[in-house]
């Protein structure tokens, strides 16, 4: 895959988790930071990306929100997954020392992760829009009494020390990202373990999520995520996101989609995808 990709598609500045991402998945591949996520999608169906890094859920915060919504009308295929560790850096100007840090800025949700190192430390938490947007004002300010929480990788990128490393208060905090390309790369079923992702709606009638689903279970299919959110600003019909282990030319696989075509107004398969080695080594540390 990555002979062919030469620039990589993420939401945020540079020094972002999912610029992180990026370089951790196609090491030595250049980026390219967009400012929302319909942002990078386009720069890939636009041909300006060769793929586009999106996070699809945490493992302390959930599902990312929006992503579910843009991925069926990106247009793009998923060919590949990416899970992240998060390990977040209490950056400041060099000279700075943690006495002499007052506040601490950040995305909401790393200063949320880091809520206890806080409070310990009594230092004032200051929302920001992002980590790595975070770091570059506090480099571009220069005050021994400002600092961020975001990436290593903002430290090189803006010059600033790293007071304190991985002060996160859980430690298995994990970000699972999704790959997307403009044309599908679906594997040989016989490479590996692979991945299904596909979205669907159901009939208005009872029983039809059960009836929709009895598929993957008779055929041995076994869904990993499932969940559903409002298309439309309607209350009535739901659509439904899953993941299933499997890959659509195995025959339990087709079985099993045939039965959720028959009970559902609409289903689009996003991709076909491996299976990433997390799964098996990594889970046990989520608490799997």
């Amino acid at each position: 895959m990555t002979d062919l990709v030469r620039l990589v598609a993420f939401q945020g500045v540079p020094g972002a988790y999912s610029d992180l991402a990026c370089r951790a998945f196609f090491p030595g591949v250049a980026t390219l930071p967009c400012a929302t996520f319909e942002d990078a999608l386009a720069a890939v169906r636009d041909g300006e990306a060769d793929r586009a890094m999106i996070p699809i859920e945490n493992s302390l915060a959930g599902r990312v929100a929006d992503v579910h919504h843009l991925m069926p009308k990106s247009g793009l295929h998923i060919v590949g997954e990416h899970f992240q560790r998060v390990n977040h850096q209490l950056l400041a100007p060099k000279g700075a020392r943690l006495g002499t840090i007052k506040r601490v800025r950040s995305h909401v949700q790393a200063l949320g992760q880091c809520r206890g190192f806080l409070r310990a430390n009594g230092l004032e938490a200051v929302v920001d829009i992002d980590t790595a947007g975070s770091a570059k004002f506090v480099a571009q300010q220069g005050d021994i009494t400002e600092a961020a929480i975001a990436s290593a990788l903002c430290a090189d990128l803006y010059g600033l020390a790293i007071v304190q490393p991985d002060i996160e208060d859980a430690k298995h905090n994990t970000t699972r990202m999704l790959i997307l390309s403009r044309v599908a790369d679906v594997p040989d079923a016989a490479e590996g373990p692979c991945i299904t992702t596909f979205v669907f709606r159901v009939r208005s009638v009872p029983a039809a999520l059960y009836k929709a689903l009895g598929g993957f279970a008779t055929n041995g299919i076994n869904l990993t995520k499932l969940e559903s959110y409002m298309v439309g600003g309607n209350f009535v019909a739901a659509q439904f996101y899953a993941d299933a282990e499997g890959h659509v030319d195995e025959r339990s696989m087709r079985l099993a989609l045939e039965e959720l075509r028959f009970f559902s107004r609409e289903v689009k398969v996003l991709g076909v995808y491996p299976a990433n080695p997390f799964r098996q080594t990594g889970m046990a540390d989520l608490g799997e």
